[in-house]
């Protein structure tokens, strides 16, 4: 973070100021990354004592300081031992701060920001778009999956006064909370990758999903570029609604930044990358063909960015995977590969795994899909378990594994495909899933571990991967 005294920080959060029994007092000034989670925290940092859903911050203030936190930002005082600034929401007051220090980077000239939203694919355009930029200066980005009214102002508060891209992933589960973190950070390159069924039960439906994702390009000036997946009918949509300069990317004859040639296998996917009439062949080793349409994202960004194409292809041929738990190659004992993508599922993103697992089985081995609950789907869950349940059989998938109650209906509606020569077993906990597969898998056998992120399957994948390493 810019060097802010205590006074500027507690008026930017309009809260008060308690000096601590150390003696400091308005005119100390505090550079440290702020956190809210007690155990993150580093000497000289600034803790914010959030309440939430299951706890509350202020329990864990006296193991911040503990730790070396040089500023509480508190709802009430509870630890006089360094500064307090007492304020009436310590989410809100994070957010302000955020606020503040991106506007005096920003006025200081050369700061610019990226902020990236879309129902799929986030993380692993982010990770792309901040490897293009390091090639420009020094560079933000959100750690995992900081997106929403937390994980935003703390990868903000990350920027200095030598940052020169800010790379912000901006998620939403409600209308209105992209449009508040695009006010904290207003960016001059807005990205939408895809509006999809993601978060469907909260939002209350995909015309809901559209509105919400569109806050990111709605507010943006003349003086700043839309960044558009023209094969996303409702993303296209969009251009109307902007005064931004639009720059589209995908498959589409008509995209700006567009893919050709797409050929995808075990190893990743092979392409030829077309921009500003130049074309080049892209070795692209993130898995799954999905992914094509995050780098073609990220190269439209490193285009704006100034990058020349050769840079921008470089970059892409050195990612290795798309993040943590996203398409993680795993395994390799017995030629047996587990796939571990059970951060996020969506009905989108379920299927285009279940795709990729079709298209990268080995020969003479077996494709497994190991699938939990798409979580946060609302009226549409069980037509889009079903409809799931529905493809793997549509795909030849060789043996699907269903773990959890609520995943259920993936079950059911393979094993009512009368068609199906394979077959699905069903499993109340990872335990059993485990012991099933640890005990079932043969040689060269490819194996797709997906869920939702609450469904907690990325455990599972993890076990899979080190039992068969």
């Amino acid at each position: 973070m810019i060097e802010l005294t205590l006074a500027e920080i507690a008026d930017a959060m309009r809260g008060r100021l308690v000096p601590g029994a150390g003696g400091a007092g308005a005119a100390t000034s505090i550079v440290g990354e702020s956190q809210t989670d007690s155990r993150e925290v580093r000497p000289g940092q600034i803790f914010f004592a959030r309440r939430g859903e299951e706890t509350d911050g202020h329990l864990f203030a006296a193991k911040a300081v503990d730790a070396g936190a040089a500023l509480l930002v508190v709802e009430r005082e509870v630890d006089d031992r360094v500064p307090q600034i007492v304020v009436a929401d310590a989410t809100e007051a994070l957010g302000e701060l955020a606020t503040e220090v991106v506007r005096r980077v920003r006025e200081r000239g050369g700061l610019t920001i990226v902020g990236i939203t879309g129902s799929n694919g986030k993380t692993t355009t982010k990770n792309l778009v901040a490897a293009m930029a390091e090639r420009v200066g020094e560079t933000v980005a959100s750690a995992k999956s900081f997106n929403n009214e937390v994980g935003g102002p703390l990868t903000m508060l990350r920027v200095e006064a030598d940052t020169r891209t800010l790379v912000a992933e901006m998620g939403a589960s409600a209308e209105g909370e992209i449009e508040r973190l695009t006010a904290m950070a207003p960016p001059h390159i807005g990205v939408v990758l895809t509006v999809g069924l993601a978060h469907a039960g909260e939002f209350g439906g995909i015309e809901t999903t559209f509105r919400t994702k569109s806050e990111m390009v709605r507010d943006l000036p003349e003086s700043a570029v839309a960044v558009l997946n023209r094969d996303d009918p409702f993303v296209s949509k969009m251009a109307e609604l902007t005064r931004a300069r639009v720059r589209w990317f995908g498959q589409h004859p008509d995209a700006d930044v567009r893919a050709s040639d797409i050929d995808s296998g075990a190893d990743g996917t092979r392409f030829t990358l077309h921009a500003d009439g130049e074309a080049r062949a892209v070795v692209f080793r993130v898995l799954g063909e999905h992914h094509v349409t995050n780098a073609l994202a990220a190269a439209t960004v490193g285009l704006e960015l100034g990058l020349a194409i050769d840079q921008i292809v470089d970059a892409l041929q050195s990612a290795t995977k798309a993040a943590r738990w996203r398409m993680e190659v795993m395994g390799g004992r017995d030629g047996i590969t587990i796939v571990n993508d059970a951060y996020n599922a969506s009905p989108d993103s379920m299927s285009a795994g279940l795709r990729t697992l079709a298209q990268i089985a080995k020969p003479g081995g077996r494709t497994v899909a190991v699938l939990g609950a798409m979580s946060e789907l609302g009226e549409y869950s069980i037509e889009e378990h079903l409809r799931i349940g529905l493809q793997a059989v549509r795909l030849r998938i060789s043996e699907l594994v269903v773990v959890g109650r609520e995943a259920r209906n993936l079950h059911i509606s393979a094993i009512n495909e009368g068609s199906w020569d394979g077959e699905s077993v069903f499993f109340e906990d990872q335990d059993e899933a485990f012991a099933y597969l640890e005990r079932t898998l043969r040689p060269n056998d490819t194996v797709l571990v997906k869920s939702s992120n609450s469904a907690g399957l990325r455990f599972l994948g993890d076990r899979l991967g080190e039992a068969f390493a």
